[in-house]
């Protein structure tokens, strides 16, 4: 007898995908390395400014650090100048800057949820309205808005400051368009099928889906509000009330303004101080944004 050796069949091996080349552009280097050094640049300034006297602000050179760095002695005077006003300052531009962001944020969703998921008589002109309101620049608003908030006796008060920051044309626009994509309709078919309302559907469904644009509202109002410096200049009038926009200006005109009450010495602490307030901001920018990456490809339905 003989033996048959079964023939196996081998699979055909899978052809190996080149992998991609990367091609670099020497002109698109080069400008985004000058867009990062343009954007960079008044940073580092200000990093190697706050670490100097006054008198080597004025002779040393601007990029570089002086032969005696006194960054720690600089801090200290700032928060120990004038009672520590600076620590009053920067606690109430965190109070102004906070609640505005996160009310601004929850109103912006929901009148941009309510835009994009109902339909109701007059939605598209009052969509329009919103789309006007956004060419009208803030500055304009200032004195109409001092004007209304005088006749209710809110001037020199937070909520002269809060109240104008909850509203963002920009963000119930970006929030409208988000939700038209991010939240299904057979979700919300759903949610209406198991018996929830529209309040708890919004709450505990649609605001999950709405993470990255909350965040990304959240950012946007929370710097706007942090850099305000023409609302606050003209609503309050109490240095115990102002932000730090407001505070740092007026050490500045103490610093430069000439006269018999200028003080040439606190110019460092102004440079000092504006460092301060923007450390923040970077502090608030990089702890938010794995959420607002990370919730980007997020509120799909799984098929």
């Amino acid at each position: 007898m003989t033996s048959r050796t079964p023939v196996t069949h081998r699979a055909p091996a899978r052809r190996r995908r080149p992998a991609p080349t990367r091609r670099y552009s020497t002109p698109l280097t080069i400008a985004m390395l000058a867009a990062l050094g343009y954007f960079l640049l008044p940073l580092f300034w200000l990093v190697v400014a706050s670490t100097k006297s006054t008198q080597d602000l004025f002779t040393t050179f601007g990029l570089w650090f002086s032969h005696a760095p006194q960054p720690l002695t600089n801090i200290a005077a700032v928060f120990g100048h004038d009672d520590g006003v600076f620590t009053r300052w920067l606690l109430n531009t965190v109070l102004y800057a906070v609640v505005s962001a996160l009310g601004a944020a929850l109103l912006a969703a929901s009148a941009g949820y309510g835009f994009a998921k109902f339909r109701f008589r007059g939605d598209r002109a009052a969509f329009n309205l919103v789309l006007g309101a956004i060419m009208v620049p803030t500055t304009a608003l200032a004195i109409p808005t001092y004007l209304l908030f005088a006749k209710v006796d809110l001037v020199n008060t937070p909520w002269a400051i809060i109240l104008p920051s909850l509203v963002s044309p920009f963000g119930l626009y970006l929030m409208r368009v988000y939700a038209a994509d991010a939240v299904p309709d057979s979700i919300l078919e759903a949610a209406r099928v198991d018996g929830a309302g529209e309040t708890a559907i919004f709450f505990r469904i649609v605001l999950r889906l709405l993470a990255p644009g909350l965040v990304t509202v959240v950012l946007f109002t929370l710097v706007s509000t942090w850099n305000n410096y023409f609302l606050p200049l003209i609503m309050l009038n109490d240095p115990n009330l102002y932000p730090i926009t407001v505070g740092l200006a007026s050490w500045a005109s103490q610093a430069v303004g000439g006269g018999s009450g200028a003080d040439g010495d606190m110019l460092a602490l102004v440079v000092t101080g504006s460092l301060l307030s923007v450390a923040p901001l970077l502090v608030a920018f990089l702890s938010l944004q794995r959420y607002w990456q990370s919730g980007l490809t997020g509120g799909g339905v799984k098929q």
